[in-house]
C-alpha cells in the first residue's frame, strides 16, 4: 500500500517533527498521484494545496531512488509549475525551497518568467533545475527555442496553479495548447494537475484541463468549509449616506479602529485610481500611519511591488491598499483583517479576498464590506446568503480561440518548425479545438504561408515556408519579433513614467497621459506628480506640491455583477421591508427601503421594476433587472430599438449593475400594455445585431486578436507603437478583410466574441425568459427614487468632470 512506502513515510516523519499532519485531501492526491493520476486539487485558499501535489511528486522520487536521494544531483527537469501571476512564483519557490532543504534532497527550484534576468534563463538552459515554475507566457517562450524537447527529456508532471483563474481566458488556451504539445512529447509519461478554488463547473474544468483524458481524471475536494466572518461597516447616518456611489472615502473614518485594532490589514479596491485616492486619504487622515501602509497595484514598479510584497511577508507593514494585484494566493502569513471597498461583484472574488486573510488552516478569516453607497449594503447581505449556499459563479471555457492558434503554430515555427499533422492531431485534442475542421486547419496554416486572401500580396505576412507537410519559419527578424511578443493579455498601450532627475515611478495608460498638459498634476503610486513631457515612450514628470491633481483612470474600471450575484440581489430585495429579517444590512437600510416604497416600489424575486419619471431634463424610463452593467447596457440599446419601432424617438442611454435608464425630449410609448412583447426573446439575434452596433463592437474586438495572431507588430522594446497606431492599422485590416476576405477566420472571431462576451447574448436571453413569467410593474413616481438615483449620477459622470460632478448631485438632491 503507497502509505507504507519509504517517501510516504519520510514525509510523515518530517511533517511529525514539525508537529504537522496531513489532511486527507492531501494524502488523497499523493495516492492518487503514486497511481499514476492526473486530476485536480480543489481546497480552500490556506490549507495547503501546494504540498498535497509538491509532496506527491517528492515521494515518488525517494521510492524510485531510495538509497541515493539525497545525494542525486542534476537530474533535469522533473516538474513543471505553472502559476498565473509572477507575484506567486517567489512565494511558491520559497516554500518548496524549504522543504526541500530540511528533508535533504538537492534539488534546484527555478523561477521563469518575464521578471526572470538574462544571466539566469541562460544558465538555466545549461542545466534545468529539478521543478520549474513559470508563467504560460514563459512556457511558449520555452517552446520557441531551438531543440526545445530536450528541455522536457525528464519532465514528468505539470502543476498548473490557480487553474480557475486561468481557465475562461486566453491564458488558459495557452496553457491547454502548450500542455498538447508536452503530452505528444512525453506521450503517457506525462501526469498533469490542477489546483484550483471553488468553482461553479469544477466536472468541466478538469475536462478543459485534461481534454480527452478527463474521463481517467479525478477531482480531489478537500471537505473543508473555510470559516468566513464578513461584518459589513454601516453608516453611521443611512439617511445621510450617498444613494449614488463614489469611492466610499465618507467611510473611512470608520475603517480606522479595523486597521489599528489588526496587526496586518489588506484595503481592497475595484480600480487603480481608487487605491490611489484611498492611500491619500487614510495618511491624511491618519499620519501616524506614514511608512506603515503602502500601495499596491499593477501599474506601479516592479521593484517596488516585490518590496511590498516581502514587507507584507515579513510583517512589517500595518496596512496595504490594493487592488486584484493580491487577489491570488500569496502566501502572507500576518495578514488578519481585510476590508473590501465596494462590492466586489462576484462570490468567488470576494471569497478569494476574503482568503488572504487567516491564511492557516482553521483560522477564520475576517473580512469587512464596507459600502461606496447606501444600497451596496444590500450586496454584503447577498454575499452572505451566496456564500451560505455555495453559489460560487462557473468559468465559461473559450472556444475556438484562432487569435492564440495562430500564435501558438508560429511559436513551433520558430524554434525546430513542425509537422502539419502531428500538430493538427495534438490540437483536436484540446478542449478548445475539439470542433476545429479540417478546413479550418488548413486556413490556418495558409494563412501563416501566405497571408490569405487578402494579404498575399504582402511578404511581411508570408511568415513560415512549407516543406510538404513541414512548416518552418527561417527568417530571424521574424522569429525574433515573435519572441518578443508572446503573449495574449492585450492592454492599452502602457508609459513608463520617471523622475526627470532619474528613478522609475510605474506605469501608465497612455490614453490617460494623452489629456493631460504640461504643469499638470497627477497621483501614481501614492505620490503627487506634476507632468513634464513624453521623451521616446517614456512620461517624465517632477514632484508635484499642487494641492489638486488629477487620479488616473483605467480601462479595467468596471466590473460587472455576476449572475449569481444578481440572483440574491433579487432575493434579497424581496426581504427588504420584511419584518423578519434578521440581515444587520437590511435593517439598517430600512429608512431607505421605506423611502423607495413611498416614491415607488421595492420589486419582488418575481417582479420587473419600471420607473417612468419627467424632470426638466426630459422624460426618463428606469428599468430594473439587477443583472449587471454589461446586460443592462445590452438590454438598454434593444428596447430603445424595439420602442423606436413603434414611434420614431430618439434615446440617450445610461447603466449600472442594479439598472438602466432610457432618457427622451418626448414622452415614452411604453405601458403595461405592450411592455412584455418590447421584453420578448423573438428575433433576439437578428434585433440585437441592428439596434446594438456589432461591426464597431467587432472592430475594438478585433484590435486584440489581431495582436495576439501576430498580424500587427507593437514595437521594440523601449519603442512600442502608439496605441492610436495600432488601432488604425486594427481598423484598416479589418475592413480588408471585410472587403476582400469575408470568410477570414480572424473576422468572424471579432464578431463572436463581441456578441458572447461583450453582449453577453446567453446571459440576456435568460434574463429575458426571466421577465417573460415576472410580474411587470410600472410606478410613476414625482422624484428621483433611491434605486434611480444611482444610474442618474453614472450617466452624469461618463459627461462631467468630477468637480462638477459633486455640484451636479448636490443640485440633483435639492431637486430630486
Amino acid at each position: 500500500m503507497q502509505q507504507r512506502s519509504g517517501g510516504w513515510k519520510v514525509i510523515n516523519k518530517w511533517l511529525g517533527e514539525k508537529e504537522l499532519k496531513p489532511f486527507k485531501f492531501q494524502e488523497d492526491a499523493w495516492k492518487a498521484y503514486l497511481q499514476g493520476k492526473s486530476g485536480i486539487v480543489n481546497a480552500p485558499t490556506g490549507f495547503g494545496k501546494t504540498f498535497s501535489l509538491f509532496l506527491g511528486t517528492v515521494i515518488a522520487w525517494i521510492d524510485a531512488h531510495p538509497k541515493d536521494y539525497t545525494s542525486k544531483t542534476k537530474n533535469g527537469l522533473q516538474l513543471l509549475w505553472v502559476t498565473p501571476l509572477r507575484a506567486l512564483a517567489k512565494d511558491l519557490g520559497r516554500a518548496m525551497e524549504t522543504a526541500l532543504q530540511e528533508l535533504g534532497i538537492p534539488w534546484q527550484v527555478g523561477i521563469r518568467s518575464g521578471d526572470t534576468p538574462v544571466a539566469l534563463r541562460a544558465a538555466q538552459k545549461k542545466q534545468m533545475p529539478e521543478v520549474l515554475i513559470i508563467t504560460p507566457e514563459s512556457l511558449h517562450l520555452l517552446l520557441a527555442q531551438k531543440e526545445y524537447p530536450k528541455v522536457f527529456t525528464h519532465m514528468h508532471t505539470v502543476v498548473v496553479d490557480e487553474w480557475h483563474e486561468l481557465m475562461g481566458s486566453k491564458r488558459g488556451v495557452m496553457v491547454e495548447l502548450a500542455l498538447s504539445r508536452l503530452r505528444g512529447l512525453r506521450k503517457e509519461h506525462l501526469k498533469v494537475w490542477g489546483i484550483s478554488a471553488t468553482i461553479g463547473n469544477l466536472d468541466e474544468a478538469l475536462e478543459v484541463l485534461l481534454g480527452p483524458y478527463h474521463n481517467n481524471g479525478i477531482i480531489i475536494r478537500a471537505q473543508l468549509k473555510k470559516k468566513i466572518a464578513l461584518k459589513s461597516v454601516i453608516p453611521h447616518e443611512i439617511e445621510n449616506y450617498p444613494w449614488a456611489g463614489h469611492l466610499g472615502i465618507k467611510m473611512l473614518p470608520q475603517s480606522l479602529p479595523i486597521i489599528n485594532d489588526s496587526q496586518t490589514t489588506l484595503i481592497f479596491t475595484n480600480t487603480r485610481s481608487q487605491s490611489e485616492l484611498w492611500y491619500q486619504a487614510l495618511l491624511r487622515e491618519d499620519p501616524m500611519l506614514a511608512g506603515a501602509l503602502a500601495l499596491h497595484h499593477g501599474s506601479i514598479d516592479m521593484e517596488l511591488r516585490i518590496w511590498v510584497e516581502e514587507a507584507l511577508h515579513n510583517g512589517i507593514l500595518k496596512a496595504v491598499v490594493c487592488t486584484a494585484s493580491l487577489d491570488l494566493g500569496v502566501d502572507f502569513r500576518p495578514v488578519d483583517s481585510v476590508i473590501q471597498v465596494g462590492s466586489p461583484k462576484g462570490v468567488a472574488r470576494f471569497l478569494q479576498r476574503a482568503g488572504r486573510s487567516g491564511h492557516q488552516p482553521g483560522a477564520v478569516s475576517k473580512i469587512f464590506f464596507l459600502p461606496t453607497h447606501a444600497l451596496e449594503l444590500v450586496e454584503a447581505a447577498a454575499l452572505k446568503a451566496a456564500m451560505e449556499q455555495d453559489l460560487i459563479e462557473s468559468k465559461m471555457p473559450v472556444l475556438l480561440a484562432y487569435d492564440v492558434l495562430l500564435q501558438y503554430l508560429m511559436t513551433l515555427a520558430v524554434s525546430d518548425g513542425f509537422h502539419g499533422s502531428e500538430i493538427w492531431e495534438e490540437v483536436r485534442l484540446t478542449f478548445c479545438f475539439q470542433h476545429i475542421t479540417e478546413e479550418d486547419w488548413q486556413w490556418l496554416l495558409a494563412f501563416l504561408t501566405t497571408g490569405g486572401d487578402a494579404l498575399a500580396s504582402y511578404d511581411e505576412f508570408k511568415k513560415i515556408e512549407r516543406e510538404g507537410d513541414f512548416y518552418i519559419c527561417r527568417s530571424r527578424m521574424m522569429a525574433m519579433r515573435h519572441r518578443l511578443h508572446i503573449g495574449t493579455i492585450v492592454s492599452d498601450a502602457m508609459l513608463k513614467v520617471k523622475f526627470m532627475s532619474g528613478g522609475y515611478i510605474g506605469v501608465i495608460e497612455e490614453g490617460f497621459i494623452s489629456r493631460l498638459q504640461p504643469g499638470d498634476s497627477f497621483t501614481l503610486a501614492g505620490r503627487n506628480l506634476e507632468y513634464v513631457l513624453i521623451k521616446d515612450m517614456t512620461v517624465l514628470v517632477r514632484k508635484s506640491t499642487s494641492k489638486r491633481s488629477i487620479v488616473p483612470s483605467y480601462q479595467g474600471g468596471r466590473i460587472p455583477l455576476s449572475s449569481n450575484l444578481g440572483r440574491m440581489l433579487r432575493e434579497k430585495f424581496n426581504e427588504a421591508l420584511s419584518r423578519n429579517t434578521k440581515d444587520p444590512e437590511l435593517l439598517a437600510l430600512q429608512p431607505l427601503f421605506n423611502l423607495q416604497e413611498e416614491l415607488s416600489h421595492i420589486p419582488k424575486a418575481n417582479e420587473l421594476l419600471i420607473e417612468q419619471i419627467q424632470t426638466k431634463d426630459g422624460y426618463h424610463l428606469f428599468v430594473y433587472p439587477f443583472e449587471g452593467r454589461l446586460v443592462h447596457e445590452v438590454m438598454a440599446a434593444l428596447l430603445a430599438y424595439r420602442i423606436s419601432r413603434i414611434q420614431p424617438i430618439t434615446f440617450s442611454i445610461a447603466m449600472n449593475d442594479y439598472g438602466f435608464e432610457l432618457l427622451s425630449d418626448q414622452p415614452i410609448p411604453l405601458t403595461l400594455e405592450n411592455a412584455k412583447q418590447l421584453f420578448t426573446t423573438e428575433n433576439l439575434l437578428w434585433e440585437l445585431q441592428t439596434s446594438v452596433n456589432a461591426t464597431e463592437m467587432a472592430r475594438r474586438k478585433f484590435r486584440d486578436i489581431a495582436v495576439i495572431a501576430g498580424l500587427i507588430f507593437q514595437g521594440y522594446p523601449g519603442k512600442h507603437k502608439a496605441n492610436r497606431h495600432l488601432q488604425s492599422s486594427a481598423s484598416l485590416l479589418f475592413n480588408v478583410f471585410g472587403d476582400y476576405d469575408p470568410q477570414n477566420l480572424l473576422l468572424k472571431q471579432a464578431f463572436n466574441e463581441a456578441f458572447f462576451y461583450q453582449m453577453e447574448e446567453a446571459r440576456l436571453r435568460e434574463t429575458l425568459e426571466r421577465i417573460a413569467i415576472s410580474k411587470i410593474i410600472i410606478t410613476s413616481p414625482q422624484r428621483l427614487t433611491p434605486f434611480c438615483f444611482p444610474i442618474k449620477v453614472d450617466s452624469l459622470r461618463d459627461t462631467m468632470t468630477s468637480e462638477k460632478l459633486e455640484d451636479r448631485i448636490k443640485k440633483l438632491i435639492v431637486n430630486g
